[in-house]
């Protein structure tokens, strides 16, 4: 094998852990650092001609999440933010500044939308959906009306993996929700609430 061909198949590999551990981006060496903001680049440019989206500076966004956002259901993304592969986001969507969505997360904004403020951390195999349909019994469920009120999470909060959010759900900066927990009512700042569904266990500074 050629010194170029070893150098390209290193390359593709260095993409694939990026795709999965976004979070190295911003540690790799400058050599590959070249590389890598290019091809990010050109995918971010991709992704904005071809949805309603918004990107900001030195994010990472892995080609191998699927992103959706038609006119009315506009995706913004701040500053230094990260979305790995296997993501599904759906618009209405407001993403703030060093925001961590890890792989396999689904986001869905509803018709109000869903809005994570600056340094919020969601773990891998979270499920936040702004919507929720009607369960009267007169007729079929996929027949009833979707309702959407929105989900927003404040800053620095910390979904823990495998976390479920429900519509019409806020929870205040600097909580942590722990992992396989379903979030059911609001949650207030600094608290830490976990299980199915999530309980008060104590306060971040107790």
């Amino acid at each position: 094998m050629t010194e170029d061909a070893r150098l390209l198949k290193y390359r593709e590999q260095h993409k694939h852990r990026l795709n999965y551990m976004p979070w190295l981006y911003w540690s790799l060496k400058p050599k590959n650092r070249v590389w890598a903001e290019a091809w990010q680049q050109e995918y971010q440019a991709y992704l904005m001609d071809m949805e309603t989206i918004e990107i900001g500076e030195n994010c990472f966004i892995s080609p191998l999440a699927h992103i959706f956002a038609e006119p009315g259901r506009k995706i913004v993304i701040g500053d230094n933010s990260f979305i790995a592969a296997d993501c599904t986001l759906h618009g209405p969507l407001e993403i703030g500044n060093e925001v961590a969505i890890n792989h396999n997360c689904i986001l869905d904004g509803g018709r109000a939308g869903i809005k994570l403020h600056d340094q919020v951390r969601i773990a891998a195999y979270c499920h936040l959906y702004a919507f929720d349909h009607g369960m009267a019994l007169d007729q079929p469920i996929y027949k009833q009306a979707v309702r959407s009120q929105g989900i927003e999470i404040e800053q620095d909060v910390w979904l823990g993996a495998h976390v479920g959010i429900k519509d019409g759900i806020k929870i205040g900066k600097h909580a942590i929700v722990g992992m396989n927990s379903m979030v059911t009512k609001d949650v207030a700042e600094q608290q830490i609430v976990a299980g199915n569904p999530a309980q008060f266990i104590r306060l971040r500074d107790q």
